[in-house]
């Protein structure tokens, strides 16, 4: 028999993608923050060209910023955090298109992890409608696509933010305190 144990929390992550960002940014940041807690990385504008499944919705040319926060993440927080940033994109819609599209998740030691309301084989059900996707693993010093991995996750500049994420997880296990405030979770 296994006896359960409450894992270590994990780093926030999130993907923004949109073309417009000079229509929201400066709003849309503060609010992620309120919701995450300090943003402790964020990454320059990367181009997102490896598909035009968004280019109807969000405008081209579309860039994607990755942003992690301060704040531990409790693991099965995941499917609140995403209902969260299902509400901002709708607050933000226009004439019923998005302006960004948000994708939370969160990095620890052995695997990316992102919130989806999609379902498909590979995805674990968490809760109210949320999916988790199992996305990158990391094994022997290096992350490694599944076959279900999405393209853009498996570019080598996606991988090096990844990997720098992941080490600033692992440097604050150091300091991590066993009841330390985490962004709330599911009793």
């Amino acid at each position: 028999m296994s006896t359960p144990v409450i894992p270590l929390p994990a780093r926030a992550f999130l993907s923004v993608l949109s073309a417009r960002w000079d229509e929201f940014w400066d709003d849309l940041r503060p609010r992620l923050e309120a919701l995450l807690g300090p943003v402790d990385y964020e990454s320059g504008p990367i181009p997102f060209n490896v598909t035009g499944y968004y280019d109807g919705e969000l405008g081209t040319p579309i860039t994607r910023r990755i942003l992690s926060f301060g704040r531990p993440l409790a693991m099965d927080a995941l499917a609140e955090v995403k209902l969260a940033t299902n509400a901002l994109e709708r607050q933000w819609e226009r004439d019923g298109r998005r302006l960004f599209n948000l994708d939370p998740g969160y990095i620890n030691q052995e695997r990316l992890v992102l919130a989806t309301g999609k379902n498909f084989t590979h995805r674990v059900y968490l809760s109210r409608g949320i999916w988790a996707d199992l996305t990158l693993i990391f094994q022997k010093g290096d992350w490694f696509d599944l076959p279900w991995t999405f393209p853009d996750y498996a570019e080598p500049e996606m991988k090096g933010h990844l990997t720098r994420l992941r080490e600033m997880y692992r440097a604050s296990l150091k300091n991590m305190q066993p009841h330390e405030e985490t962004i709330c979770h599911e009793a």
